[in-house]
């Protein structure tokens, strides 16, 4: 897929790949197909799972209405909700989808030019999201301490997440390179909101990246999430909000936007956007989808093409006006203008988004990658702490198609949180953080979780029974 090769057709080149391991050229192709195994390491899962033990329960005979008219503008954290409405998933699971695409940090980090590094990001923190599409099933809130850890030798790195704070909810999490060649690390606070027809995620925290190698550090944060038709009609997803991406040692910037579909639907998942020099000057265009891939091109080519569409922008936004006095969230999700990225003659693709399953509406609209997260063997439970996700018993029975079970776990799980927070407030405890501390970001200064570099020693005496 990415080599130094042309379409002399369209024009587009292929960024040029430099030489990885081959583990990491097998990830990049999608088809590292490897053992689950166990070592003092940690939980090693290396593509082995590609289904789950049960598909998804249908959610059509299910008002979500009845629960959520009570709550248009509340926070939806503190909201329990039916566990149909779940997918077996925890949110500390789910963050871990960031890494599907870790061979573009791979590159980045192999790459002799910061431009080119910028590329690399960019299109990291674009397929970030790209898990998204489509995921309509709310992933677990995770309880106080619960952990997650990945170690995924054949992508070239090892992940720990905890949940640091229940009111706010805020996890926070650490990835580093088995060779210790970056550190991707950040604090998550998702605000969700319901609006009537749609739900809203305004992402909240900061995510950092390190490249030791060169010296460099770059921040930026999530866009906006909404699920919309909650109450009625097909559900679907758009990504919305501006992200700047700030490489804090050359003064380059990444400034992307994420469209909001629009009334029409010409915007439908579109991304585009510049990369500055530290003078703002435009040396880079981008611009693709967030659900499938990533272009850059020459600014001056890719404003010339933007032209001609900004016309027709006008003439659809005059239209509207005239038929709607007020604009209006769209009832069905709008169909795009075109099924693929219109590409330009001159782009170099960036990243492409991997298939996932045939069957992947089965289960949860799953990549290959989230098919994965929550598999456990034997071997692998008896390093793992008593906190992580994949011993949560509401899952596991969700993913195993027992819904009864899951929902009474689920239940007793959130009762068995209540208790333990008023035992404490009672008796003046505070609760212990096991593996972040909260701290200031050593990028931005803003406030942000640190990881104390304990996890991995596998020292879990006194760990709290949450489960």
């Amino acid at each position: 897929m990415y080599c130094n090769i042309g379409d002399e057709k369209l024009g587009v080149r292929f960024l040029e790949t430099p030489p990885v391991a081959p583990e990491t050229e097998a990830s990049c192709q999608g088809m590292a197909t490897m053992a689950t195994r166990t070592s003092a390491m940690g939980s090693k899962t290396t593509g082995k799972q590609s289904s789950l033990p049960a598909a998804m329960f249908s959610r059509n005979n299910v008002s979500m209405w009845s629960v959520l008219k009570k709550c248009i503008g509340m926070e939806l954290s503190k909201i329990t909700m039916p566990v149909v409405f779940n997918e077996p998933l925890s949110f500390l699971q789910r963050l871990t989808e960031y890494m599907e695409h870790t061979y573009l940090i791979q590159r980045a980090n192999a790459s002799h030019d910061s431009i080119h590094r910028m590329k690399c990001v960019a299109a990291f923190a674009v397929s970030a999201v790209a898990s998204q599409w489509e995921r309509t099933g709310k992933p677990f809130n995770p309880l106080l301490g619960e952990t997650y850890e990945l170690v995924r030798e054949d992508l070239g790195f090892r992940w720990v997440s905890e949940q640091v704070s229940h009111h706010p909810p805020i996890s926070a999490f650490h990835v580093e390179g088995l060779k210790k060649e970056f550190s991707f690390h950040g604090s998550v606070y998702p605000k969700l909101k319901f609006w009537g027809k749609s739900v809203e995620a305004e992402p909240r925290g900061i995510i950092s990246l390190e490249l030791p190698q060169h010296n460099e550090a770059y921040t930026w944060t999530n866009p906006t999430c909404c699920v919309h038709n909650i109450i009625m009609g097909q559900l679907w997803i758009e990504q919305y909000g501006n992200v700047e991406i700030i490489n804090h040692k050359t003064g380059e910037k990444c400034c992307l936007t994420f469209k909001p579909c629009g009334i029409f639907g010409k915007e439908l998942h579109k991304v585009e956007g510049y990369i500055l020099d530290k003078s703002k000057r435009k040396v880079c265009a981008l611009y693709g989808k967030w659900t499938e891939c990533l272009y850059s091109v020459d600014p001056a080519t890719f404003e010339a093409q933007r032209k001609p569409d900004s016309k027709r922008s006008e003439k659809d936004r005059k239209e509207s006006a005239q038929s709607n006095n007020v604009e209006e969230e769209p009832d069905d999700m709008p169909l795009p203008e075109a099924e693929t990225v219109q590409v330009i003659q001159g782009s170099e693709l960036i990243w492409r988004i991997s298939p996932r399953p045939h069957d992947s509406r089965k289960y949860y609209s799953f990549t290959s990658f989230a098919l994965q997260l929550n598999e456990l063997h034997a071997d692998t439970q008896q390093i793992l702490p008593n906190t992580d996700c994949r011993l949560r018993p509401d899952i596991r029975a969700l993913e195993n198609g027992n819904i009864d079970l899951a929902g009474a776990e689920k239940t007793r799980l959130e009762e068995k949180q209540r208790t333990a927070q008023k035992s404490r407030s009672k008796s003046n405890q505070d609760w212990k953080i096991r593996w972040f501390a909260p701290g200031p970001n050593p990028h931005t200064g803003a406030a942000d979780w640190i990881y104390n570099d304990q996890y991995w020693s596998r020292s879990y005496s006194q760990l709290p029974d949450i489960y």
